[in-house]
């Protein structure tokens, strides 16, 4: 696994390996009696969800961020928040999510890789953004979630501070999602800062993050309330 880390010019020690093996480990025991990942072998595994997940560890602005706070929105199996939380254990994670199996393997990993740096909610983003201790409290929002960015951007900037970002994992079709989204960055007080392009196995698989940055406080009509912000995007 190292080799292939090695081989995006990210470097990890031989703990994390191991972490990331019992990871992987983890996540096919589990995915055997409920519904992780349709990605199982171990390549696929450690490339789509362990290195597409890294990605952010080469980016400046998250470089430049120590002892921050982190927020992972819709974890899913725990991608990108463990795997951050393993290579950068320097910061505080928060994962989210709203199906309570998926909080009970991520419960499993967290106490087997000494994760003590990550705490896990389960539960709605709609909700919790409305929070007083989760509203525009996060360095950094981050989100793999299968959705619109202007469907992610009310779920996801409501919890960042004023001059975080939220980080949002996309494909190839990111220019035309930034295009749909100008409505929802103008009223969410946000603003596309940077993206960064990164390549998984070939030319043919390109990812992009993109940093969006919050630049006020966001009004308290957001997040709206659940099921209005897919059926109604901003």
């Amino acid at each position: 696994m190292k080799d292939i880390f090695a081989e995006k010019k990210i470097e990890i020690s031989d703990g994390q390996e191991k972490c990331l093996q019992r990871y992987y480990q983890l996540l096919i025991d589990w995915n055997k009696k409920m519904n992780l990942t349709s990605i199982t072998e171990y390549e696929d595994v450690v490339w789509k969800h362990f290195i597409d997940s890294a990605f952010l560890v080469r980016c400046p602005i998250f470089q430049k961020k120590e002892g921050g706070k982190i927020i992972d929105l819709g974890t899913g199996a725990g991608f990108p928040g463990i795997v951050l939380s393993i290579l950068s254990p320097q910061h505080q994670y928060i994962l989210i999510d709203s199906l309570k199996k998926r909080i009970d393997f991520l419960s499993v990993v967290k106490e087997e890789l000494g994760l003590d740096h990550v705490q896990l909610f389960h539960g709605r983003a709609e909700d919790y953004g409305r929070e007083k201790e989760f509203r525009n409290q996060f360095d950094f929002a981050v989100s793999r979630a299968v959705a619109q960015l202007p469907v992610l951007l009310e779920y996801c900037i409501p919890f960042v501070k004023v001059g975080g970002y939220f980080v949002s994992y996309k494909g190839r079709k990111f220019r035309e999602e930034i295009s749909e989204s100008q409505s929802a960055l103008q009223k969410l007080s946000a603003g596309l800062d940077t993206v960064e392009e990164f390549e998984l196995r070939g030319q043919d698989e390109k990812r992009y993050l993109l940093f969006i940055e919050n630049r006020g406080l966001t009004d308290m009509r957001y997040p709206r309330k659940a099921g209005k912000v897919k059926k109604q995007p901003l």
